[in-house]
């Protein structure tokens, strides 16, 4: 279904994204475009007054699709002021008013479910299958923001002491922020403002300047389902915007979904201005495959989840690590892998689309030429190659670097493209201990028939987010996305539970009416005894 009228009647001017208005015609010639990408602040679509601006080209093309810019420090102190002063109503909204605006919002969503997917091929690379993933899975978090009427409740004692009475609310925090990457441009911003938002805090969203479109667009639906001016802002630019939120006074805790070097970056950037900071940051995730698995199931798991969204994913299965005769299910593996369709992202039957820049593919193919020259195999190459059509794109096919050991730079780096690494082991044992020497704690999988084994490996690993014959383990909205170690930094970790926790503070009350209705002769001066 396309945009609804309204909404798309501000769009189009006011982002300058042509392809919105006729969303069939992905690939169409923009080598002339003027479009720029506005700023959201207080309410309204404005176009920045910066003279630097970062040029999005469509990964499958390289052609220009608009210019982004770097937000002007005048700019983006306007968007928390007006996210600070909307704090002072928003927050007093009341909670079935801040649920009815998720409403009308996760309904708006649906019904532009395809304008969005649309969007994100174009700027983000990713197959439309996949960019309508991305966009349900955000989806998800916003229909679980639905239910805060339960999820913010308190905690309340009664008589604690003779007439005494105390209670726990869960109150927001004040003007929040986020950061997001590029590979989810849909469904991490939806991890991020629609909590924050909810729960009665107001927000200054940072997208990731490499696809901010379809945020541009979910917050213009969020508009739409009712959210005051003020309450949701919107900026642009890389390092500048990124340590002007780390630093600003007024913005009180910081989102972070991006690489580790960024990543850590603003937690000890925010955390030492006294912010709330969680982060996610880079992974290395590993697929232990034993040989009683189901041998069909597990290829075909380990080939979507190692390739699929181009390897962009920070829960991709970048590693698998084939325990005693499953080696001998390599061959078979890399048969799967070849057959996959390489193409833009809009052609039918297409598999993956290109990575996101052409610096990012060299990045990836300097690092497949790194595992060979440090002595791995590579019985599938998938550099070189040549999409009829789109000669111009980022593509990199998928690519299996097999007899990878722990000290080869291929398997320390998160390679971040369609790039598979393959490790052996004798044991689960030794299974276990490549995973837990890895620094990184994001997700990881095994793949096996025996309860015993899965059960031994659950309990002994030492990764946050663990699938049994699941290759992708992200958390469904009731639970939380639990990475560890080295891909997570923080106290509270994103939606679920902990991301109520991180987007509220706790308040306690304690009141005292006494039964008796008179004064006392005289002050109490001694510590109360609470008896």
């Amino acid at each position: 279904m396309a945009l609804s009228q309204k909404i798309l009647n501000k769009l189009t001017p006011l982002q300058g994204f042509r392809c919105l208005s006729a969303p069939a015609e992905l690939h169409c010639n923009t080598k002339n475009v003027q479009y720029k990408t506005k700023n959201l602040i207080n309410g309204e679509f404005v176009e920045s007054s910066t003279t630097k601006w970062i040029d999005l080209h469509n990964p499958a093309t390289n052609e220009l699709v608009t210019r982004v810019p770097k937000s002007t420090p005048e700019e983006m102190q306007a968007a928390v002021d007006a996210a600070k002063a909307a704090f002072k109503t928003w927050s007093q909204t009341s909670v079935l008013s801040r649920q009815g605006v998720m409403f009308k919002f996760q309904h708006l969503i649906k019904e532009n479910m395809d304008a969005l997917s649309r969007n994100i091929t174009l700027e983000q690379g990713k197959t439309l299958v996949d960019a309508e993933g991305d966009v349900i899975r955000g989806l998800q978090i916003v229909e679980h923001a639905c239910s805060v009427t339960s999820l913010q409740m308190g905690e309340t004692m009664p008589s604690v002491t003779k007439d005494m009475d105390t209670y726990s609310i869960r109150a927001p925090l004040g003007v929040c922020a986020g950061i997001t990457p590029f590979n989810f441009p849909a469904m991490i911003p939806l991890w991020m403002f629609p909590l924050a938002n909810v729960c009665g805090n107001t927000y200054v969203l940072k997208p990731s300047e490499r696809d901010p479109g379809a945020a541009m667009m979910l917050a213009e639906m969020a508009i739409e389902a009712g959210l005051p001016k003020g309450v949701l802002n919107i900026i642009h630019g890389t390092h500048d915007s990124v340590n002007f939120i780390c630093d600003n006074p007024d913005i009180k805790a910081i989102s972070f979904v991006g690489s580790n070097q960024a990543g850590q970056h603003i937690y000890e950037r925010g955390s030492k201005n006294g912010k709330r900071v969680q982060a996610n940051m880079a992974a290395k995730n590993h697929g232990v495959v034993l040989p009683d698995a189901n041998k069909e199931n597990t290829l075909n798991q380990l080939v979507g989840a190692a390739f699929g969204a181009a390897g962009q994913r920070c829960m991709a299965l970048s590693v698998a690590v084939m325990v005693g005769e499953a080696r001998n299910w390599i061959p078979e593996l890399v048969e799967r892998a070849r057959k996959l369709k390489v193409s833009a992202g809009d052609q039918p039957g297409a598999d993956l689309g290109p990575v996101i820049t052409p610096a990012s593919k060299a990045r990836i193919e300097r690092l497949i030429q790194s595992g060979v020259d440090e002595g791995a195999t590579l019985p599938l190459d998938g550099r070189n190659i040549s999409v009829a059509g789109y000669e111009n794109g980022n593509f990199v096919g998928p690519t299996i670097i097999s007899n990878v050991t722990p000290n080869m730079e291929c398997y320390r780096e998160e390679i971040f493209g369609p790039v598979l690494n393959i490790v052996e082991a004798e044991t689960m044992d030794e299974a276990i201990g490549i995973l837990n020497d890895n620094p990184y704690g994001n997700g990881c999988a095994i793949f096996t028939n025996s309860g015993a084994a899965a059960r031994k490996f659950t309990n002994e690993v030492d990764v946050g987010q663990i699938g049994v014959n699941v290759p992708i383990p992200v958390p469904l909205p009731m639970f939380s996305f639990t990475g560890s170690r080295g891909s997570f930094l923080g106290d509270s970790n994103f939606y679920g539970k902990a991301g109520l926790n991180f987007y509220s503070q706790w308040k306690t009350i304690t009141t005292l009416w006494k039964e008796e209705d008179a004064k006392t002769a005289t002050a109490e001066v001694a510590m109360p005894r609470m008896q």
